[in-house]
């Protein structure tokens, strides 16, 4: 399979799990234990919450993430006629983005990664990139996100579900070059779940989400 078949799924895996590396690609030195990965919801504490007013008059500044020129990534759609769909859509992209740059950086404490990351979730995600960071690993190719929809269940809270083909997306070895990877296969292609939270300042944080490789509505 090619490298990124539950990389965001990884996120809501406990530290051991995380350093399943063969959905990076051929050769990983870890065995493949992802399918339908879950995790409970983070505790969001008591954080004190920003007045409507106060979020309008102060936004968050949203950090600007950068990746290679042979790392792609494309989102369908990328918006939707809704306003706070089209919100949750784009820090989820921006979640996704900020994985990969976190995983090229090899910097599991990249602050656009947590930025978009809360509780258990943030800690998971830390431990996904630190698994590439331990054997030198990056990532490499292109991989398509598609069939994006989103389900507001409250002013704050939000569910999404979509598609990756990540026939192209491969991991690959720092020191010497050499891409990770196999045959293209069902299991290219990930559905994805994943539920997130507005915190005070309006970003739409991961608290959860799962996978499922090789799922029938996902193949081409």
């Amino acid at each position: 399979m090619n490298r990124r078949s539950t990389l965001l799924a990884a996120i809501t895996l406990t530290a051991a799990a995380a350093l399943t590396l063969s959905a990076c690609g051929g050769d990983s030195p870890e065995s493949d234990s992802e399918d339908s990965d879950k995790a409970a919801v983070a505790d969001t504490g008591t954080e004190k919450s920003a007045s409507p007013s106060a979020s309008e008059e102060a936004p968050a500044v949203r950090p600007k993430i950068e990746l290679p020129s042979d790392v792609e990534l494309s989102f369908t759609p990328d918006e939707s006629g809704d306003p706070v769909k089209n919100a949750v859509l784009k820090d989820n992209a921006e979640l996704v983005r900020a994985l990969d740059a976190a995983i090229v950086a090899q910097n599991s404490r990249l602050p656009a990664l947590e930025f978009y990351t809360e509780g258990e979730g943030a800690v998971a995600a830390q431990e996904w990139v630190k698994a590439f960071v331990d054997v030198g690993w990056t990532v490499t190719g292109d991989t398509r996100y598609f069939d994006r929809r989103v389900t507001v269940g409250s002013k704050d809270t939000a569910s999404l579900s979509y598609c990756a083909d990540e026939s192209k997306a491969f991991s690959k070895v720092i020191k010497t070059g050499e891409v990770k990877g196999t045959e293209v296969t069902k299991d290219s292609y990930v559905a994805y779940g994943a539920q997130v939270q507005k915190n005070a300042e309006g970003v739409w944080e991961l608290m959860k989400i799962s996978s499922t490789r090789g799922a029938d509505k996902c193949q081409p």
